[in-house]
C-alpha cells in the first residue's frame, strides 16, 4: 500500500523510505484505558515500596537488553521513523548509558537530607507521586522515553506511555523490553491511543502527573489541562537554536560541526542548529564551505551504511518543510541550495541552505523540522546576541569562539537552557535537559530530572517538651 497520505493520523507502522504501510493497529477502547490506568495504580502501590537495589538489579537488565539488542532495535527505529540504522543503533546503546546512570545515582540523588533547626531532627524525604502519563515523539523514538522512564522508575514511580502514532512498534518494544527485564507487570504500559483520547488519561484522579516532548501546541494543550486539575507536568516543546561563529573560532572545526549539528537525525531534532550567525568577518568563508558539505551529504535508503541523511518521517512533514521553504523564498530569501522534495519513492528532501531571510518572515524565527539551515550576518556580539534571542524559543545554543570575554557574554545573555561552547548542543544523561520560554519549563536527566516527579516531603520531629522557636507561617 502507498496510502500514506490518508493514514497519517493512524496508529500504524509507514515505511518512510518507501511509503509503504506495513502495519495497522487499533486505538484502546476507553474500557482498555481504564483497565491499564487501573493495573498501574494498583501495582504502584506494592513497587513503591521495592527497594532501590530490587529496581536496579531490573533497570540493569533493561540497559543489557538494549546493548545486545541495539541492531534488531535499530533496525525498528529506522523502519518506523527513517533515521540512518548506525544513529537508530547508537540510539539504543545511549538508552541504556540512561539507565546505568540512575541504576548508579538515584539511590543517592534521592536520599534523605538532613536539616539543622529547631526540631530534634528535620528531614527532606523524596517519595514517588503515582502513575504518570507521558506523551512522547517520533524522533526519537526509544531515547526520548528512556530518558524519562529510567529516572521515573528508579524512584518508584510508574509509567503510562502514549507515543507518537507513527512509531507503535517501537512503543511496544519498550514495554517488552521492561518487562523482560523483570519489572512487575503494570509499572511500564504503552497506551496505543490517538491524541484525543489523551485528556481522558489526563483527567484520571489516579494519573498524578504529566510529561510531554512535542510542539508547542501540544504542549499548551496537555500542560492547560493538567493545569485544570492541578497536576505537574514538565514540557520539553521545541527549539530554534542558534550556533554562532564568531572571528576567533576555528572556523573548519566549526564548519564541520555546524553541518552535522543540522543534519542530525535527517534535521529532525529539536535541539538540532537552525539558525547560523555568523560574524561578518567570518561569514563569507563559513557560508561557501558550509554549502559545500551540505551539497556533498549523501541522501538515501537509512540502512545502508554510507546515508548521511535519511528521509523525513512522515509524508505530512516533508509538505509542512516544503512550504516553510517555499514561503521564506517568495518572500525575498535567497536559496543556496536544496530547496526541494526529491523525486523517488518514500519522504525525501534534499539538504536546504537559506541566506537573507526577510525578518519579517515565517521562516525567520520558526521551527523547521527537517535538513534546512538558516544563515545570518551579523556586525558583532551584541548583534549576535539580540538576534540568537529574537525567538519564542529558548533550548539550545551553540557558540564558537576562542575569546574569554566572548565566552563568558554568551553564557550570560544568550536566553536558553542549555549553552555548548564551541561544541554542538547534545543531551548527556550526568547534565539536566530543558529549555526556557516557549521552549518549556521543567528538566530531564542528571538529579533534577529524577527530581521532578517525586513528592519532596518535609519532616520535623519534636520530642516531648522542646519548644519550637516561632509558629509564624
Amino acid at each position: 500500500m502507498n496510502d500514506a497520505e490518508v493514514l497519517i493520523m493512524a496508529i500504524a507502522t509507514i515505511n518512510p523510505a518507501t511509503g509503504e504501510t506495513i502495519k495497522i493497529f487499533s486505538p484502546l477502547t476507553d474500557l482498555q484505558i481504564d483497565e491499564k490506568i487501573r493495573r498501574a495504580e494498583e501495582t504502584f502501590r506494592s513497587y513503591r515500596q521495592v527497594s532501590f537495589a530490587d529496581r536496579a538489579k531490573w533497570m540493569s537488565q533493561a540497559a543489557q537488553i538494549l546493548e545486545m539488542e541495539k541492531e534488531p532495535l535499530g533496525r525498528l527505529m529506522t523502519l518506523e521513523m527513517g533515521k540512518p540504522f548506525k544513529a537508530a543503533a547508537a540510539e539504543a546503546l545511549k538508552c541504556a548509558w540512561a539507565c546505568r546512570y540512575y541504576v548508579e545515582n538515584a539511590e543517592r540523588f534521592l536520599a534523605e537530607m538532613e536539616v539543622k533547626g529547631d526540631a530534634t531532627r528535620s528531614y527532606i524525604r523524596f517519595q514517588p507521586l503515582g502513575p504518570l502519563l507521558a506523551v512522547m515523539p517520533w524522533n526519537f523514538p526509544f531515547w526520548q522515553v528512556f530518558r524519562f522512564a529510567a529516572p521515573a522508575l528508579m524512584a518508584g514511580n510508574v509509567v503510562l506511555l502514549k507515543h507518537a502514532s507513527n512509531v507503535p512498534q517501537c512503543a511496544l518494544a519498550i514495554e517488552a523490553i521492561f518487562k523482560r527485564a523483570g519489572f512487575p507487570e503494570g509499572i511500564f504500559q504503552t497506551l496505543l491511543i490517538g491524541s484525543e483520547q489523551v485528556s481522558r488519561v489526563i483527567d484520571d484522579p489516579r494519573v498524578r502527573a504529566a510529561t510531554l516532548t512535542g510542539s508547542v501546541g501540544a504542549g499548551r494543550a496537555i500542560g492547560g489541562q493538567a493545569g485544570q486539575r492541578i497536576k505537574k507536568t514538565v514540557l520539553e516543546l521545541g527549539g530554534s537554536d542558534p550556533f554562532i561563529v564568531m572571528p576567533s573560532a576555528d572556523l573548519e572545526e566549526a564548519v564541520k560541526t555546524a553541518v552535522q549539528a543540522r543534519v542530525i537525525n535527517n534535521g529532525q531534532s529539536c535541539i538540532a542548529a537552525k539558525r547560523f550567525i555568523v560574524a561578518e568577518e567570518a561569514a563569507g568563508p563559513f557560508e561557501r564551505r558550509f554549502t559545500e558539505l551540505m551539497e556533498r551529504l549523501r541522501v538515501g535508503d537509512p540502512m545502508e551504511e554510507k546515508t548521511q541523511i535519511g528521509p523525513l518521517a512522515t509524508a505530512d512533514q516533508v509538505k509542512i518543510v516544503d512550504e516553510q521553504v517555499s514561503a521564506a523564498v517568495a518572500a525575498g530569501a535567497r536559496l543556496l541550495t536544496g530547496g526541494r522534495r526529491l523525486d523517488r519513492p518514500g519522504f525525501y528532501y534534499a539538504p536546504t541552505v537559506l541566506t537573507d531571510i526577510p525578518r519579517e518572515t515565517p521562516a525567520y524565527r520558526e521551527e523547521i523540522f527537517g535538513p534546512v539551515a538558516s544563515l545570518f550576518r551579523v556586525a558583532n556580539i551584541d548583534e549576535a546576541i539580540r538576534m540568537a534571542n529574537d525567538t519564542v524559543f529558548g533550548l539550545g545554543s551553540s557558540v564558537w569562539t576562542k575569546n574569554a570575554m566572548e565566552r563568558a557574554r554568551f553564557i550570560d545573555e544568550i536566553e536558553a537552557g542549555m549553552v555548548f561552547v564551541n561544541a554542538m548542543v547534545a543531551s548527556d544523561p550526568r547534565l539536566p535537559f530543558g529549555g526556557v520560554k516557549q521552549s518549556g519549563y521543567g528538566r530531564e536527566l542528571s538529579e533534577f530530572g529524577i527530581r521532578e516527579f517525586v513528592n519532596i516531603k518535609t519532616v520535623w520531629i519534636k520530642e516531648e517538651g522542646q519548644s519550637r522557636r516561632s509558629e509564624i507561617e
